[in-house]
């Protein structure tokens, strides 16, 4: 009776115990665990770009001409700090409960070890007695058949090898929960040293934006040279608007001039077989289902600028439109196309050296500021195929996205860094 008791206690203690800890468990090896993976790829990914970042205010630092671009890059760089900070709180938010929960099992469990040591003593105390007085014996030979003793002499042992194998069980997961704690702690430590400092360089890129600030200020007292600076900036960016609007509204023209031939009417009647260059050009449809995923033109570099319209950073009363988006990158940093296509325009722009346009079907992508294009009107290229350099001056790719006459934002097509 007294083993029969105490197995069904044990059986108690055991239930609670896994029950407790898988309840516990259960939010940190789930749902926390795939949060925290997400903090940390995207954890790495701003330490990536505040590399590429660092590596372009280096070189930009250099040039007395590229101010404003240093400055843009200053501003870009802040807010990467920023968002590496906002994740590093979060996953030592992450940490912490992490921590406080394993610590939690770790004290049930301990509880239930105890527990269980007492209950086992007890019982091997019971068993001992009894097989002094000889109740063990009388407990097998009371049995209505040999096979009925036997059935009892197993039970018996099972039950032991049992007890003592549940006991190591639980043993073995306090110590694996005690290192994991362990674990977490360290990580947890780890993460507040990233945090410190990224706080640190945080503040030295504010105060360099500061003194940047402080540069802006004492230009902008010559409001004169600055209004004429961006007369002549303005002008060359109409400029360049006016041709790529220009090569659009000919290539539309032309298109609709072949659709209207008789060849093309009778297309219907009898499919020509196309041109192997011209498979490419048609398989340039799929432009709009890569939307999000097309590459970067270059491999490397940091967004200075973005699409839109945005204020200036020394006359507040003037605004800059942008229709596509500016790229720092390396000095002579090879420009690849950034989807399959035709050649539609190569041009010298003042203020945004040779400009080169592609056609993707009904929609165009524009890579300006390019010291050297490497390919001419009527080529067809494929994705990935370089189509010009930058200089080692000013590395700056100015690019840009349209649809027909619409322009649209680049940053929506590219994938995100």
């Amino acid at each position: 009776m007294n083993i029969s008791v105490r197995n069904n206690n044990f059986s108690g203690v055991l239930y609670t115990t896994l029950t407790g800890l898988l309840l516990l468990l259960l939010p940190v090896l789930v749902s926390a665990q795939e949060s925290r993976n997400e903090l940390e790829e995207r954890r790495k990914q701003l330490l990536t770009e505040i590399k590429e970042n660092n590596d372009l205010l280096a070189n930009i630092k250099k040039d007395k001409a590229t101010k404003l671009n240093r400055y843009f890059a200053l501003r870009s760089q802040i807010q990467k700090r920023q968002q590496l900070v906002s994740t590093l709180k979060e996953e030592l938010n992450y940490a912490d409960a992490a921590i406080i929960r394993v610590d939690e099992v770790i004290t049930a469990l301990g509880g239930d070890i105890d527990r269980l040591k007492t209950e086992y003593a007890q019982m091997l105390r019971i068993a001992y007695r009894h097989r002094l007085n000889g109740s063990f014996l009388s407990f097998l030979f009371s049995a209505n058949s040999f096979n009925d003793a036997f059935r009892r002499w197993q039970y018996l042992r099972q039950y032991d090898r049992y007890r003592k194998r549940q006991a190591q069980l639980i043993v073995e997961t306090q110590e694996e929960l005690v290192a994991r704690s362990t674990q977490l702690e360290d990580e947890r430590k780890e993460k507040e040293q990233l945090l410190l400092s990224a706080e640190e360089q945080q503040i030295l890129l504010a105060r360099e934006l500061g003194m940047m600030d402080e540069l802006i200020a004492n230009l902008k007292k010559d409001e004169s040279k600055v209004a004429s600076a961006l007369k002549s900036q303005q002008e060359d960016h109409q400029k360049l608007n006016d041709m790529i609007e220009k090569i659009i509204f000919n290539e539309m023209a032309r298109k609709r001039k072949e659709a209207r031939q008789p060849e093309a009417l009778q297309a219907d009647e009898k499919p020509a077989t196309p041109a192997p260059d011209a498979v490419k050009v048609v398989d340039a449809g799929n432009f709009v289902k890569n939307k999000g995923r097309l590459p970067w033109p270059v491999k490397s570099g940091v967004i200075t600028r973005h699409f839109g319209t945005q204020a200036h950073p020394t006359i507040k009363s003037v605004e800059i439109t942008n229709n596509g988006i500016d790229i720092s990158t390396d000095s002579g940093m090879e420009v690849q196309a950034i989807f399959s296509g035709e050649v539609v325009g190569v041009q010298y722009v003042p203020g945004y050296k040779n400009t080169l346009i592609l056609q993707h079907g009904p929609y165009y992508t524009v890579y300006s500021n390019l010291d050297e294009a490497t390919v001419g009107r009527g080529d067809v290229v494929s994705a990935g195929q370089t189509v010009g350099r930058m200089g080692q001056s000013d590395p700056e790719l100015h690019f840009e996205v349209w649809r027909e006459k619409q322009k649209l934002n680049p940053v929506h097509w590219i994938q995100r860094r």
